[in-house]
């Protein structure tokens, strides 16, 4: 059985393994189902798609950021706004925040009439695009404390700056900051 993975866009990935110049077998993904596929992820490794839909293999790395802490984030993003609209990624020792922007109203009045409601935002959510807005970093492994940045888009900066002060209880950083996200107070964050 080989080994596959469908994508959030709809598109199913397919494990492959080529033989290196060394001997040792390549993995990679490919949307073809042809040639020769994989038969099991490595050991060690994990399949990875990252928030643009994106399939990969790569190595499995211990996670600092628990299962609790990152569901208190997708709860809490779920309740703030539609689900498709915020993905959450672990890397390293933080919790990325990504937002899609919202444009099903301006696809509606393009393609209402001749197109349904529902297959509009299923092809919104799709397509979407997503961008890093916000992130919560752990400071202290021991005493769980957090961070809370989020990205600055000026030309100058293009980088992640603190929006929160000192480091805090998770449930106090996401109760402060995440209802800013999709808002243009935001910005005024800093």
């Amino acid at each position: 059985m080989s080994i596959q993975h469908v994508a959030r866009n709809g598109k199913t990935y397919y494990l492959h393994v080529i033989a290196g110049k060394d001997g040792k077998p390549k993995y990679h993904f490919s949307t073809r189902p042809g040639g020769a596929v994989a038969e099991s992820v490595p050991p060690g490794f994990e399949i990875y798609e990252n928030v643009q839909g994106q399939v990969f293999l790569r190595r499995t790395t211990p996670r600092l950021i628990s299962d609790a802490e990152l569901d208190a984030v997708k709860v809490t993003l779920r309740r703030h706004a539609d689900e498709w609209r915020y993905k959450v990624e672990v890397k390293k020792n933080a919790m990325i925040i990504y937002e899609a922007a919202d444009n099903l109203s301006t696809l509606e009045s393009i393609a209402l009439p001749w197109v349904s409601k529902d297959a509009i935002k299923q092809t919104a959510i799709q397509s979407a695009a997503y961008t890093a807005m916000m992130r919560f970093v752990l400071a202290d492994r021991e005493e769980r404390l957090f961070l809370a940045e989020r990205f600055c888009f000026r030309g100058a900066v293009d980088d992640w700056i603190d929006i929160g002060g000192s480091p805090q209880e998770l449930p106090i950083v996401i109760r402060k900051f995440i209802k800013h996200l999709g808002r243009e107070s935001l910005f005024e964050l800093f």
